[in-house]
């Protein structure tokens, strides 16, 4: 088989999987098996079974189902709740007040959980019924959750920035200390915009007609300081080289566990319900991993991945024209795939081009990270756009696309700025090396 006829058939099935319902673990997974039988025959169920196996040992696996807990545990206690009562009481008079305080606590809340799923659906819960109560523009707010939830897999403990790692034998700590820079900037171009909208439009987002007495507001920080102690203890951790990402993971799921504790809120039935939901999860990344492995073992070893290294070689474009080819075939996949899947397709693709011209690869993850970002709000199939579609089911899915194009705009933006000034990213990377 010829490795046009291989990727056009390849890719083409799991295409036509996903849009028939089929999970991508097992679109993936079975596109792998019935080709491999047709290029290999029975050898070709040997190299999907060696190449699971391999994947299976990876350690940085291990770090998946303990991140998973962290957040899975922090979403079933009060602690987000009592967090964004915080941001609520010291969001005061200030026009889009509240909505500054709303993108903060997505923010926070990605930081604790690193799921966008998490960050946009409780950050949702907790932050609509409050904005509603103000009189806040519901485009505005169904735009600034659906942004601000993006950043769960950007800020770290973030898992896809694991399964990159996995992917490229990069640094952890420093794809780390890459998306929390990268996620900050954005988080930091996000407030800029909606303090000035709301400024020339108060009416979008008026502010407070009485502030909570500084007592009060005082003793809501009480809140903010166990969520911190949880992100810091995983952060410090790996970039102080105290621990590895997964020793990290390890030190944030006890810290969340003494937290809940400490709340009094730690019971067999919350052990339950956090043990299911996690097991539930990892299972799902992990066979998204397995599908993904047996997908490039067939693909790889019937030279497709050689075939796509080489056309994209053959392309007569600048280096730079080649990373910005590369990052729009990552946002159109983001449209339509699961972010960990594409990692596992398309790095072992890209990443070599990437070396070979010479580029900083842990500038060339941040900016492909970001754009399976910019996917989760890309229409028509990013999955924030459906989350907000639970939110507010009245809202049209046409409002909830017109809601989110101003934050569309401004991460594209970010990208751009990130590919022109790689400095943003790669000072602080490098920063490790230089001490």
């Amino acid at each position: 088989m010829s490795p046009e006829i291989l990727t056009i058939g390849m890719f083409g099935m799991v295409l036509l999987a996903i849009l028939s319902g089929v999970s991508l673990a097992f679109a993936m997974g079975g596109t792998a098996v019935i080709f491999g039988l047709l290029t290999f025959g029975s050898y070709g169920m040997y190299s999907i079974v060696t190449t699971m196996l391999g994947a299976m040992w990876s350690i940085l696996l291990s770090a998946i189902p303990l991140f998973v807990f962290i957040g899975v545990a922090l979403a079933r206690s009060k602690i987000a709740h009592d967090l964004y009562q915080a941001f609520y009481l010291w969001s005061g008079r200030t026009n889009g007040g509240l909505l500054l305080g709303t993108a903060g606590f997505a923010a926070t809340l990605s930081a604790m959980t690193g799921s966008c799923a998490a960050s946009t659906m409780t950050t949702g819960l907790v932050g609509i019924p409050a904005m509603d109560k103000r009189g806040y523009d519901r485009s505005f707010v169904l735009g600034t959750i659906g942004a601000s939830g993006t950043l769960g897999i950007l800020i770290p403990p973030s898992i896809t920035l694991i399964v990159i790692g996995m992917q490229t034998g990069q640094s952890v700590g420093r794809l780390f200390l890459g998306g929390l820079i990268s996620g900050l900037l954005l988080l930091g171009i996000f407030l800029l915009y909606i303090a000035i909208r709301s400024y020339m439009r108060p009416e979008l987002a008026p502010g407070a007609t009485e502030v909570a007495p500084l007592r009060e507001r005082i003793g809501a920080l009480r809140s903010v300081f166990l969520p911190l102690v949880v992100i810091l203890s995983v952060l410090i951790s790996i970039f102080a080289g105290i621990a590895t990402p997964t020793e990290a993971a390890a030190v944030g799921a006890a810290a969340v566990i003494v937290s809940v504790a400490i709340r009094r809120e730690l019971n067999w039935t919350y052990i339950k319900e956090v043990s299911y939901e996690t097991a539930a999860m990892t299972g799902m990344v992990i066979w998204i991993v397995f599908g993904a492995s047996a997908f490039i073992a067939v693909y790889g070893g019937a030279g497709g991945t050689t075939f796509m290294q080489n056309f994209l070689r053959g392309l007569d474009v600048s280096p730079l024209m080649m990373i910005l080819i590369l990052q729009a075939v990552t946002l159109l996949l983001g449209m339509f795939l699961d972010p960990i899947g594409i990692i596992l397709l398309m790095l072992p693709i890209f990443f070599p081009i990437v070396v070979e011209l010479g580029f900083d690869p842990i500038w060339f993850c941040i900016l492909f990270q970001l754009n399976l970002c910019i996917g989760y709000i890309s229409p028509p199939f990013g999955y924030n756009l459906f989350y907000l579609k639970i939110l507010s089911p009245e809202t049209p899915i046409s409002a909830i696309y017109r809601a989110i194009t101003p934050y569309f705009l401004l991460m594209l933006a970010t990208g751009a700025l990130i590919f022109l000034f790689p400095q943003i990213i790669t000072n602080f990377t490098d920063l490790p090396e230089r001490l």
